[in-house]
């Protein structure tokens, strides 16, 4: 019974927030566009679909993902499982937290390769680029930058350091880069970065980030918790293009070699 109160609450608050888009829509159609709503039937229950599985996605996110994130970082971050029974640090030691690096990064590959965004990306890549772009491996590439990012915000969690140098190192490796990569790849690189931060991945990552500073000694979940999602959203542009750069790489020396045996 708490959980279908709890849905109802959820569902109503989806409804009003959905509502203004609806208004708006709505009102180009009509007053706009002046033009009568088409398939007006199927319209409303698609709408009625919209509202029940955000609302049911939000529950989720409630009741199992969030504390589940938490739950795992508070677990594996704990001075007990690290340093063992009844011990205690006052100041977190870097080289004993490898077991969250490593769940960090399985975690990102994870919830990158489950994203929906992603895979809407990959299809519509591998479809305007006639094949050339392979879905399955702009998604693994992804989910690898993901993985980089998010055992690296996990570091730099258990160390303290300054968010902000992490990221100025990142983005400018990313300008380097986009000198150098090819053209065709670079604004898929960057929307790769952008559709890795949605509905599954975001959960765990902020939920897994708030535990991990909670547990470490000496950081502030209101300081150290957030970033992880900044990781994630910059390290795939890194790999993406890194990626394409070693291709192209590969193929010019592939290239040159045929030439050299054909002139010998």
């Amino acid at each position: 019974m708490d959980f279908i109160h709890d849905f109802g609450k959820i569902l109503i608050a989806t409804g009003k927030d959905v509502l203004p888009i609806i208004i708006l829509i709505i009102s180009f159609q009509l007053l706009v566009l002046r033009q009568p709503i088409p398939n007006l039937r199927r319209l409303i229950i698609g709408g009625i679909y919209v509202v029940t599985g955000l609302a049911l996605f939000l529950a989720g996110l409630e009741k199992a993902l969030f504390p589940l994130g938490n739950i795992m970082a508070t677990q594996l971050s704990d001075p007990a499982f690290i340093y063992g029974a009844g011990e205690t640090a006052i100041q977190a030691d870097w080289t004993a937290y490898g077991w969250i690096y490593l769940f960090g990064a399985m975690i990102g590959f994870a919830t990158t390769i489950a994203e929906p965004s992603l895979i809407a990306v990959a299809l519509k890549a591998n479809e305007v680029s006639a094949g050339t772009i392979n879905q399955w491996g702009l998604r693994v590439t992804v989910a690898f930058g993901v993985a980089f990012g998010i055992s690296l915000g996990t570091f730099r969690i258990v160390t303290g350091t300054p968010l902000y140098l992490y990221i100025l190192a990142g983005y400018v490796v990313v300008i380097v880069q986009t000198v150098f990569a090819p053209k065709n790849i670079i604004a898929l690189a960057y929307d790769s970065g952008g559709v890795t931060t949605s509905t599954v991945t975001v959960p765990l990552v902020a939920a897994l980030g708030l535990g991990l500073s909670a547990t470490v000694p000496g950081r502030n979940p209101a300081l150290d918790g957030f970033g992880l999602i900044a990781f994630a959203s910059l390290f795939p542009i890194i790999s993406v293009m890194g990626y394409a750069q070693l291709i192209q790489w590969s193929n010019q020396r592939k290239t040159k070699h045929m030439e050299n045996e054909d002139a010998v």
